[in-house]
């Protein structure tokens, strides 16, 4: 890795900080961040400075076209041990596809690695220590130019923050409202990327999710509205007949780095996964039949959640005979401990981090 720029006021900064009790989700910051600038078509110096502030001017195209994508993921330190990070290389290869989608530029490979190995270095001590909980990590890219032409930026910020967090659901199983009016993304558009405007697609229907009871909205795809694409943020698992059958891939379906492990996991576990167009009513018939058993949630910040339920606005309800998960149980524990170093790792999807300190 190369050289990177630390602000004089970081080590006061990581001195000052206290971890809380109570942590939540993304609601405490650590106290370092990593930032580097796109301009004249190269990148300046990486820097580390505290967690505060950014300023832009009100123009600057990110605000107005919203050019910019993000990444997430999480560093364990159960035991001590650690920090570890999941499939960081995962995350830098979609990161680039999606820079390419929204017209932005690659952030090399050295560069984002640096960034997040660096920001999760100095934030060791605030990784917290109980299984499940972790330091998620926020790489992400806006356009900084200032202008109102409606153009590709040429100017851009890489940057990496940090939150110690605890779990990203709470309690039982999900209940998952199907959404059959409206969609999240389009055959051509920016489904696969990760970028702020797809979830800001789903946040109507969301409002809708709440007020009727569900805690998550299971996304159909926009031109038949009868297949399974993924929920807000997350990709989804059925479980038919002990196979595991998850929606195929495709410019409007996020290719989730937990989903693509746990195929890889079920299948060593020797689980048939199966993976293809579900039909939703099929979903629901299979259900009532007793053939789909389980079914559960996956992604970097949901890690495996099971659904208690689908339901539909017309009040029906769809429950599962293994709301807290069977199948989804075992592979979660399996995950959990090759990411949290608790295991072995046969698949060499752990990177170790070196703590680091000023002085």
């Amino acid at each position: 890795m190369g050289q990177i720029v630390i602000n004089k006021d970081l080590a006061k900064a990581i001195s000052d900080f206290q971890l809380p009790e109570n942590l939540g989700f993304g609601n405490v910051m650590a106290p370092v961040m990593a930032s580097c600038s796109y301009e004249n078509g190269k990148w300046g110096p990486l820097e580390l400075l505290p967690y505060g502030p950014i300023t832009m001017y009100p123009t600057a195209k990110v605000l107005h076209y919203a050019q910019e994508i993000f990444e997430g993921m999480k560093a364990y330190r159960v035991n001590g041990k650690g920090p570890f990070i999941f499939r960081p290389e995962e995350n830098h290869l979609r990161f680039n596809r999606s820079a390419e989608r929204m017209a932005m530029p690659h952030v090399p490979y050295n560069i984002f690695m640096q960034a997040v190995l660096d920001v999760t270095a100095y934030s060791s001590n605030f990784v917290p220590r109980r299984t499940g909980e972790s330091l998620y990590l926020r790489p992400f890219m806006f356009a900084s130019e200032e202008s109102l032409g409606i153009k590709p930026a040429e100017k851009f910020k890489f940057m990496v923050i940090a939150s110690p967090s605890g779990s990203y659901f709470s309690g039982a199983g999900l209940s998952v409202y199907i959404e059959r009016e409206n969609a999240r993304a389009f055959p051509g558009g920016t489904g696969f990327a990760k970028t702020g405007g797809n979830y800001a697609a789903g946040l109507a229907a969301a409002i809708t999710t709440k007020n009727l009871g569900f805690v998550q909205t299971l996304w159909l795809d926009a031109v038949h509205k009868k297949y399974i694409e993924e929920m807000s943020g997350m990709n989804v698992f059925v479980v038919i007949n002990n196979e595991l059958h998850t929606s195929t891939l495709g410019d409007t379906i996020l290719d989730g780095i937990t989903r693509k492990s746990l195929i890889t996991l079920a299948q060593d576990l020797g689980y048939k996964v199966v993976e293809r167009k579900i039909d939703v009513d099929e979903m629901l018939a299979d259900i009532k039949s007793g053939k789909c058993t389980e079914a559960f949630a996956c992604g970097t910040a949901a890690i495996i959640t099971p659904i208690n339920y689908f339901g539909e606005a017309n009040g029906d309800r769809y429950p599962l005979h293994y709301p807290d998960g069977k199948v989804s149980t075992i592979l979660r524990e399996k995950l959990l401990a090759i990411q949290e170093g608790r295991e072995q790792d046969p698949y060499k999807w752990v990177t170790v981090v070196e703590p680091k300190t000023l002085n």
